[in-house]
């Protein structure tokens, strides 16, 4: 499994033409990821949504086409990126398969697997993705797979689209659930750390705000300092914690409450949680 970003990106796959069926968060950091990277032009994206208030905020801060018609937004397009609701996605690719015939069709509706979207678009080259909210910010974790027919160019439009908002991986399907439960789902537990972090900050005397501009600033220090140094996060805790100090109480408490098996009990019941919600 390799890491893609920007700094690796593939030759130049701009000029295509992008339908987003779904004008929510995800599809507009999506867009903001692409306008703000150079790989589209305003011009070469169409949002379709039913929901006319989102197009419109959508239009107003991107400059974008816009329709509430799935098919009208896909018939213009090379490829569409599906980034409505799991229970929604059948209805919009119902509207729009015909115009998807031939085209690379790209997922993010959490639990679809690749098998059940071919079922309502048959005649499209399929990739289903995981990204994360951080997208929102450019610090998006986002996992992969391909069908077999998706093509190498398939491949490198899914890699520039991604790496624009982030940090992009190739899986296989197998194992997009366990990603969903540690990244996909992730940013939650990271938010519950911050909540408890500023709560204790808070009940050992500091005002709130400041309580919690330290925790923030804390993790994402720490996450920054994992990724600059490349360093294993048990080697990076090891060096913050001298015998007998401060550090090390805390760790000690965490460890008595069972924190580390918390976490990890966390991740698998949110993986079970995503083969259910797939149906299989």
């Amino acid at each position: 499994m390799t890491a893609f970003t920007n700094k690796g990106c593939p030759p130049n796959v701009a000029g295509m033409t992008i339908a987003f069926f779904g004008a929510g968060k995800m599809a507009s950091a999506l867009i903001q990821g692409l306008l703000r990277s150079g790989i589209c032009q305003p011009g070469d994206i169409t949002a379709a949504s039913p929901d006319p208030s989102h197009l419109k905020a959508l239009q107003d801060s991107t400059g974008i086409h816009v329709t509430a018609s799935n098919s009208e937004a896909a018939r213009a397009a090379d490829a569409a990126i599906l980034c409505v609701k799991p229970k929604e996605a059948a209805a919009a690719l119902a509207q729009a398969s015909p115009e998807l015939d031939g085209k690379l069709l790209l997922s993010i509706a959490a639990g679809l697997r690749l098998s059940t979207l071919k079922k309502s678009a048959p005649a499209s080259r399929i990739v289903r993705a995981m990204p994360n909210t951080p997208a929102l910010v450019g610090k998006s974790a986002t996992a992969y797979a391909a069908a077999p027919e998706a093509t190498a160019l398939d491949i490198a439009m899914v890699e520039r689209i991604f790496s624009s908002i982030g940090e992009v991986h190739a899986v296989e399907e197998n194992l997009i659930d366990a990603v969903t439960a540690v990244s996909g789902s992730g940013p939650a537990y990271i938010f519950l750390v911050i909540e408890a972090m500023t709560e204790g900050g808070i009940r050992c005397g500091l005002p709130a705000s400041l309580a919690q501009r330290l925790a923030i600033q804390t993790v994402a220090g720490a996450g920054e300092l994992c990724l600059q140094t490349g360093e294993d996060p048990a080697t990076l805790r090891e060096m913050v914690t001298s015998p007998g100090g401060t550090t090390a109480a805390a760790l000690a408490t965490l460890e008595k409450h069972g924190v580390r098996s918390a976490f990890i009990e966390a991740i698998q019941a949110a993986e079970r949680r995503a083969v259910e919600l797939s149906g299989e």
